[in-house]
C-alpha cells in the first residue's frame, strides 16, 4: 500500500496533468475558430415589406429600407422619410450527436432585436434627382443556448458530465448611402458601410461550462471548466447597386457587395479547477488569459432581381443572390488561415459558394384614405458547409396599412433545414425551425 505522502503526490500529479490537458485544449482553440451563424448567413436587406415578399426586393427597393437591398433603388423616394424595423426571432434546434446520443435533444432561443434604422433625404442638383440616407442594420445573429449531459471519454470522469454552451452577439453595419438618377429610367447608388460599435457593440461571445465528478484511486472529486471567448469585429466595405426600368412593366435591379478584411480582437479567458473534499491539498486551479489580433476575410456577394408590375396594385418579383463563401477565411495572429465554417485549415477546407433564390408578390387594396397590402413569398436559402451547402427553405406572409404619411408593415417568415450543421462538430447534425416576425414603421415628411 502506498504511503499517504506518496498517494497525495500521485493525486497532485494526476490533477496537474488533467489541468494541463484542458489548458492545451484552450490554447489550441486559437487555431480552431468557428464563426457559428445560427441565423441566415446571407442577409441582404431589412424591412417587413421586403420580408413579406420572401426577400425578393432587389428590383423593387422603393422604400426607406432600399439602401440595405439596392442603393440604386433609393432614388424612388420622393419625400424625406425615416424608418425603424424591430424583429423577433424564435429558433428551435433539434440536435443529434451520433457518438453521444445521450446529449441529443431540442434547444431553443427567442430574442427581440432592433433590426434597422434609417433617415433619407431626396434633393436635386445639376438637373439630376439625388438622395442620401443614413442607415443602421442588424446583419448577423449569433445567439444560441445549449445544455446537456454526455459521457466524457476520459476515464477519470465517473458519470456523465454537465455541459453548457452559450453564444451571444450580433454584427451591425452603419451605412451612408447615395443614389443618383442618371436617366429617367436608370439610377445607380452606393452604400459605404462601417462595421463597428455604434448603438450596439459589434461582437460575439462564446461561453463553455463543463462540470463532472472524477475519481482518482478511490478519492472522489469534481472538475469544473469555464471558458469565454470573445470576438470584437470592425471593418469597412461598400455596396453598389443599380435600378433599370426597362419597360412600363419590367424593372431590373442589381447589387454588388465588395469583399473586405475585418479586424478581429480575439480574447480567451478560462478557469479550470479540481476539488477533492477528502484531500484538499490536491485541489488545483488553472487560469488562462490570452489575447490575439486576428483578421477575418469577408466574401463578396452579388445579386440580381427582376420585378413585373401588372398594375398599380399588383407586383411580382424574383431574386438570385450568390455569396462566395469559398473566400471566407479566418487569419490568426500567427498567420494561420482556417475556415470559420468548419474550423479546419483553409487549404484543406472544401466550402462552395451559395446561391439563393427568392420569389414574392404584393397586392394592394387601395381605399380612399388608406392602402392595405397583401404579401407572400417563397425562398431557398442555403448556408455554407463542408462538401456542399446546407439546404434551408421557407415561406413568408405579410400585410400592413398605409395612412397619409404613416406606413406600418408586419411580416412573418418560416425557415427550416433538416440534417444541417454537420460542419460544426464531428458526427453531428441538427434540424432547424426558425420563426421570424418583422414590424416596420415608415414616416414621410
Amino acid at each position: 500500500m502506498k504511503e499517504p505522502g506518496v498517494r497525495k503526490l500521485a493525486i497532485i500529479l494526476t490533477v496537474a496533468g488533467l489541468c494541463v490537458l484542458f489548458f492545451v485544449a484552450h490554447a489550441r482553440a486559437q487555431a480552431l475558430v468557428r464563426m457559428e451563424i445560427p441565423s441566415s448567413p446571407n442577409p441582404v436587406g431589412s424591412g417587413a415589406r421586403a420580408l413579406g415578399m420572401g426577400g425578393a426586393f432587389i428590383a423593387v427597393a422603393d422604400d426607406a429600407t432600399a439602401a440595405s437591398w439596392n442603393p440604386g433603388g433609393l432614388i424612388q423616394l420622393e419625400k424625406p422619410e425615416i424608418s425603424a424595423v424591430v424583429s423577433y426571432i424564435y429558433r428551435e434546434e433539434d440536435n443529434t450527436f451520433r457518438n453521444n446520443p445521450e446529449a441529443s435533444g431540442s434547444f431553443n432561443i427567442d430574442k427581440y432585436n432592433l433590426n434597422y434604422l434609417s433617415a433619407a433625404y431626396p434633393f436635386k442638383a445639376a438637373e439630376h434627382n439625388m438622395i442620401v440616407s443614413l442607415n443602421y442594420q442588424h446583419l448577423f445573429d449569433f445567439n444560441r443556448d445549449w445544455s446537456f449531459k454526455f459521457a466524457h471519454p476520459d476515464p477519470l470522469f465517473v458519470a456523465p458530465v454537465q455541459y453548457k454552451y452559450e453564444q451571444a452577439g450580433a454584427l451591425y453595419a452603419l451605412g451612408l448611402a447615395y443614389a443618383v438618377e442618371i436617366t429617367p429610367d436608370f439610377s445607380a447608388g452606393i452604400t459605404l458601410n462601417y462595421w463597428g460599435d455604434f448603438i450596439y457593440e459589434n461582437k460575439w461571445k462564446q461561453k463553455y461550462h463543463l462540470k463532472g465528478d472524477v475519481d482518482l484511486g478511490g478519492i472522489p472529486g469534481s472538475f469544473t471548466s469555464d471558458k469565454t471567448e470573445e470576438y470584437s469585429f470592425s471593418g469597412w466595405n461598400a455596396n453598389l447597386g443599380f435600378r433599370w426600368k426597362m419597360t412600363e412593366h419590367w424593372t431590373l435591379g442589381g447589387v454588388f457587395k465588395l469583399p473586405f478584411t475585418a479586424d478581429v480582437k480575439h480574447s480567451i479567458n478560462s478557469v479550470d479547477s479540481t476539488v477533492f473534499p477528502t484531500v484538499p491539498t490536491a485541489n488545483s486551479t488553472t487560469t488562462t488569459s490570452l489575447n490575439y489580433d486576428d483578421e477575418l476575410d469577408m466574401p463578396m456577394a452579388y445579386g440580381v432581381g427582376l420585378a413585373y408590375r401588372f398594375s398599380d396594385s399588383f407586383t411580382v418579383s424574383g431574386d438570385i443572390y450568390r455569396t462566395h463563401w469559398n473566400d471566407f477565411a479566418y487569419k490568426d495572429s500567427a498567420g494561420n488561415k482556417t475556415s470559420p465554417v468548419s474550423g479546419i485549415a483553409k487549404a484543406a477546407s472544401d466550402i462552395d459558394p451559395t446561391t439563393w433564390f427568392r420569389a414574392g408578390a404584393e397586392y394592394l387594396i387601395i381605399g380612399r384614405k388608406f392602402v392595405v397590402p397583401l404579401r407572400a413569398g417563397l425562398f431557398y436559402d442555403p448556408a455554407p458547409a463542408e462538401g456542399s451547402p446546407d439546404e434551408y427553405y421557407g415561406f413568408s406572409l405579410g400585410s400592413g396599412i398605409a395612412y397619409k404619411r404613416w406606413i406600418f408593415d408586419v411580416a412573418y417568415q418560416y425557415r427550416t433545414g433538416d440534417g444541417v450543421s454537420s460542419s460544426m462538430l464531428k458526427a453531428f447534425s441538427q434540424d432547424v425551425s426558425e420563426h421570424i416576425v418583422y414590424t416596420s414603421l415608415i414616416v414621410h415628411f
